[in-house]
């Protein structure tokens, strides 16, 4: 048995204060940005090939320890929920990141532009693509245990979502900013996906397996003791991207509100749908809420860092992907306690399975 399945239904003390976290970095990030510019800027040009290091290897770590907790070996498991796996499939590749580019050509090319700065229109809508078409990794784990989901259900969504991620983020990626009219760089996307799915990924698997043959005391014991790398890297690479974002935000402060709304509608739009789907084609509720979660929810360290790789600290499509990480708890625990509160009627109204 995983770790996952295992582990207590709670938030950790980092997970559950995300949003105080989110937010007292922005603060920081504006403050350490107006008084060492030089220094900031300093950063900002430790780069090989438009990566920049510093923050490649905040990425890094952040996103192995997530990584770690992956067990590929579940994925037999799939034909056990097959129509459950069905509904996560479509929910996450074929209408999530669609549904967002939508939303992003409604709201922040049209209703919202008047209040943008229109030189970043085009950054904000890619940043939004890019949230969208990463879906969630780790924290899906959390909320599913917070719903009583089942946990090899979740296990096996999420290890078949990472998958396909390798080979189908940079595909949808690029036809969701053709679409949208901005310029895809191949290069740089391609070499996101590698240095920041792949590589970790082929890590983060070759640590796992080193540390199981230790056995799953040791396995469990050096997750824990890695797990706060990870939200410590986060924060400090929001700092970062705060500092370069300050004067925008000062300048215009209604910017992250703005951007918070087509970002709540497609959570709230996903997660009922994936939900609804559920229980139309017959799946017990244990599987309809890790489903209808890991449509909601975002990889959204990823798509930080695909974001600053293609358009840098300073652009739209940063300040994007971050709005998602602030908004990210508050929201996911709405979700959960809708999926929870709902139970009775998902139950009464369910299409048994033939």
């Amino acid at each position: 048995m995983t770790a996952e399945v295992n582990a207590p239904p709670v938030l950790g003390i980092f997970e559950r204060w995300l949003t105080l976290w989110v937010f007292l970095c922005i603060v920081a990030g504006i403050v350490l940005g107006q008084l060492f510019p030089g220094s900031f800027q300093a950063i900002g040009r430790i780069e090989i090939a438009r990566v920049n290091l510093p923050v490649g290897t905040l990425i890094w770590v952040m996103i192995i320890p997530m990584l770690i907790r992956i067990d590929f070996s579940a994925l037999h498991q799939v034909r056990e929920h097959v129509r459950g796996i069905g509904v996560t499939l479509f929910v996450n590749w074929l209408v999530k990141p669609f549904s967002m580019a939508l939303l992003g050509w409604i709201f922040i090319r049209h209703l919202f532009a008047p209040y943008l700065p229109p030189e970043q229109i085009d950054s904000y809508i890619a940043g939004l693509i890019l949230l969208a078409a990463a879906p969630c990794t780790a924290m899906v784990f959390v909320w599913s245990r917070l719903t009583n989901g089942d946990p090899y259900f979740t296990l096996s969504q999420v290890a078949l979502n990472d998958i396909i991620m390798v080979f189908a983020f940079a595909p949808i990626v690029a036809l969701l900013l053709g679409v949208a009219s901005i310029t895809v760089p191949w290069d740089t996307l391609l070499t996101s996906v590698v240095l920041y799915i792949v590589i970790p990924l082929i890590l983060a698997q070759w640590w796992r397996r080193r540390l199981l043959t230790r056995g799953q005391a040791v396995f469990e014991r050096v997750l824990a003791h890695i797990q706060p790398w990870s939200v410590a890297a986060l924060l400090a690479t929001l700092i970062l991207l705060f500092a370069f974002q300050g004067d925008a935000i000062i300048r215009q402060p209604l910017i992250i509100a703005l951007l918070a709304v087509p970002i709540l509608i497609q959570v709230f739009f996903n997660s009922a749908l994936a939900y609804w789907l559920n229980r139309a084609v017959g799946e017990k509720h244990s599987v309809a809420c890790p489903s209808a979660l890991i449509g909601a929810s975002n990889f959204f360290e990823l798509a930080v860092a695909a974001a600053i790789s293609l358009f840098g600290f300073e652009s739209g499509a940063a300040l994007a992907t971050v709005v998602g990480v602030l908004i990210e708890v508050p929201v996911m625990l709405a979700v959960v306690r809708i999926v929870n509160a709902s139970k009775p009627w998902y139950e009464a109204g369910i299409t048994p399975k033939t």
